[in-house]
């Protein structure tokens, strides 16, 4: 029985994964219920959003079959804090298409959802193209938390013409990690 009025955003998440995949609709957790996952809830988001290329009628009858019902662009249940939204494909981060996704096990199921590295790549490209300094600090809170090969940031934010400001984040997680393990 789902403790819904306490079940975690993570639990949430493993949950409707794996019922969803059980009724045909597979899904791939991105954007902020990610960044929470691998900071470990440094930054906390209030929803889940899923990527899904089936059709949204047959995503609303099985979340109808687990009571959640649409209200204007998300799912709601009645007594879950989370709310859910399921957006359109195809998944990418700026110019770069993601195929390659990471499951995560969890006690009420598995996740499919982005990779560390394409989790902290979403984040830094709000910062890179808007500024948005949100977006930076998400994706350092993922860094301090989970394993990510650099390398793939660096190169990445090369292909989308960001040297500088990925330099700038860099050194901003360079003397954070060296914070943190001085504390």
């Amino acid at each position: 029985m789902i403790d819904w009025k306490n079940i975690a955003l993570e639990q949430l998440a493993a949950f409707l994964s794996t019922e969803l995949r059980n009724n045909g609709i597979d899904t791939v957790l991105v954007g902020g219920a990610c960044v929470t996952i691998y900071s470990k809830n440094r930054y906390q988001s209030y929803d889940l959003d899923f990527a899904t290329y089936q059709d949204m009628k047959a995503v609303k009858q099985a979340m109808a079959q687990l009571n959640f019902y649409p209200e204007g662009r998300h799912f709601s249940h009645k007594d879950c804090p989370w709310i859910v939204e399921f957006v359109s494909p195809p998944i990418a981060v700026g110019d770069q298409p993601i195929d390659k996704f990471k499951d995560k096990k969890s006690k009420l199921g598995t996740i499919r959802m982005l990779r560390p590295e394409d989790s902290v790549k979403d984040r830094l490209a709000s910062y890179f193209h808007w500024n948005d300094r949100q977006g930076l600090e998400q994706a350092l809170s993922i860094c301090i938390e989970a394993k990510i090969k650099i390398e793939e940031l660096r190169k990445w934010a090369a292909l989308e013409g960001q040297t500088s400001k990925f330099e700038e984040f860099e050194q901003k997680l360079i003397d954070l990690l060296r914070d943190v393990n001085n504390t």
